[in-house]
């Protein structure tokens, strides 16, 4: 195959507003992202009809099944099997799909290479070179990608041996994983030179753990070549080194116009770009992570109609909004941030409140699921009396608050200490003895004692007031939930079954999933944004 750089010229699709030129030579793999419904396929087709002669597409979806209508695109995978049916008469005429005929071809070219071998050898007496087939180079990649399966002559037939078995099986056999990487493995060597290749959800039917090596393969085999993707996986998009990225956000028929914009470096992660690129609705980004979250999972609920992602940390929550917020020329999305209360002041929730970060009621998430509302709603639920299980939570809760006062007072001033260091230290000196004098004179311009006995008069007047709303406000105690034995009551057999039942209960459409979204949503001061 030809390592020429001289690659077609990307033409693009009518834009809704001015966008930058891509610049083709350095543009080998682009790849359309966004959200579902943004027009992106409807965008990929103006794409190919703008590349005209040198546009060639393969379609995994429809391959492996009989074709309906064949396509008369020049250079097609239909048209050249037509063409080759003419010039070869031992081409088999039968094939009903892609597949088959890409395969039929593959094995009409091993032979015409053959035949020339053999007719070189008659007529100089000398040894041919043997060079690499198509067939060769698709074998040598299978059994790279597959290392247990082989693909070896029986009898006058091609079979198929694979680690599942010692029988060996026919091309029709193979799983669907199996035929999409046959396929383009052999469909991309039939491209034209230097043809622009379109590849519409190069995820399909593949296991993650072969998609990278497939596609570096399928690219090494066309260096001439031009590859356009249609993908809204993360991981694939993100795998394409020197990858363009067009972002289609929405589709004008009247104009016959996309509004679409290069996607371009941001101080945000391109893995986090790429996924919001395929959200069409604001975005909550939260603490915790994606797999053992209890905030994704609850938020994810509570908030349907925004897209929840975990980032981590809470000063990730934080930087992140701002950072998005301040792209919005480049987006079309709103997006707010959820962090825990902790031990943060009422000055420090409001700051970061203006900032679009929700901060809840309740020191933790796990103090959500000791909210009165939320567990009346669990015990008519689970058919219990709700009053009796409401009254001996409350005193529990208290007693327990009561136990550890003094302890929170110093965890929370411990808290407020650190942080006004933090922005103390700060400060400009001119030299050591400065600093030191500074840092000395730390402790009697921050006070930690006078805001330890505040916090403390002020944690035993909610306890002895049994101010429950205050106590969850402030309480950070991680026993807490299993202590207040809520979910013994409940008649769960544990903390986590009676977290599940409550999530169960919010998939619902019911009032019991209303009383539980209003619960969450007034905790955080977000009524409004649902």
């Amino acid at each position: 195959m030809s390592k020429t750089e001289n690659r077609s010229t990307i033409r693009l699709p009518k834009c809704l507003h001015a966008i930058a030129e891509m610049d083709a030579a350095k543009s080998r793999r682009v790849t359309i992202i966004g959200a579902n419904g943004a027009g992106k396929s409807r965008f990929m087709d103006e794409m190919m009809e703008l590349c005209g002669d040198k546009a060639y597409c393969l379609d995994v979806l429809t391959a492996f099944f009989p074709e309906s209508n064949e396509s008369t695109r020049p250079g097609s995978i239909d048209v050249q099997y037509r063409e080759a049916m003419r010039q070869i008469p031992y081409l088999r005429s039968d094939a009903v799909s892609q597949l088959d005929k890409l395969f039929y071809m593959l094995l009409a070219d091993e032979m015409q290479n053959l035949m020339e071998i053999k007719a070189t050898l008659l007529q100089h007496g000398v040894k041919a070179r043997l060079p690499l087939s198509k067939f060769d180079l698709v074998r040598r990649n299978w059994e790279t990608i597959f290392p247990d399966n082989k693909i070896v002559r029986h009898g006058n037939r091609l079979m198929f041996g694979t680690g599942a078995g010692d029988d060996l099986i026919t091309l029709g056999s193979l799983s669907q994983g199996e035929k999409a990487v046959l396929y383009y493995l052999a469909g991309v060597l039939f491209a034209a030179p230097e043809a622009t290749v379109f590849i519409d959800s190069p995820g399909l039917f593949l296991h993650p753990a072969i998609r990278q090596t497939l596609w570096d393969a399928v690219e090494q085999l066309r260096p001439d070549c031009t590859f356009i993707y249609n993908s809204v996986d993360v991981d694939f998009v993100t795998s394409r080194t020197s990858n363009t990225c067009l972002w289609v956000k929405s589709y004008d028929s009247r104009q016959h116009a996309w509004d679409y914009d290069l996607l371009k470096s941001t101080p945000l992660s391109e893995e986090l770009m790429i996924e919001l690129a395929g959200s069409r609705k604001p975005v909550l980004f939260i603490e915790g992570d994606d797999s053992h979250s209890i905030d994704l999972k609850l938020y994810s609920l509570v908030f349907r109609d925004r897209t929840v992602r975990a980032l981590g940390s809470c000063n990730k929550v934080i930087e992140t909004v701002r950072a998005f917020n301040d792209l919005s020329s480049m987006h079309h999305l709103q997006s707010m941030g959820i962090v825990d209360r902790d031990r943060r002041t009422d000055s420090e929730v409001e700051y970061l409140r203006k900032k679009n970060i929700l901060v809840p009621d309740v020191a933790e998430i796990e103090n959500i699921f000791l909210l009165p509302e939320v567990v009346r709603v669990m015990a008519r639920r689970r058919g219990k009396d709700a009053r009796r299980i409401t009254d001996r939570m409350h005193r529990d809760i208290v007693r327990t608050f009561k136990a550890h006062a003094d302890e929170q007072a110093l965890q929370h001033t411990r808290h407020k200490i650190k942080r006004d260091v933090e922005c103390r230290i700060d400060a400009k000196f001119t030299c050591i003895t400065a600093m030191e004098t500074h840092i000395r004179q730390l402790v009697y311009q921050l006070e930690p004692r006078r805001h330890y006995n505040r916090l403390r008069d002020e944690f035993h007047k909610l306890a002895a007031a049994g101010d429950l709303y205050g106590i969850l406000r402030v309480f950070n105690h991680k026993p807490m939930l299993a202590a207040s034995n809520v979910h013994t009551m409940l008649g769960y057999p544990s903390p986590q079954h009676y977290i599940s039942g409550v999530l169960e209960a919010l998939k619902g459409n019911d009032d019991d999933a209303k009383n539980l979204k209003n619960a969450i949503a007034h905790i955080l001061e977000a009524d409004n944004i649902r």
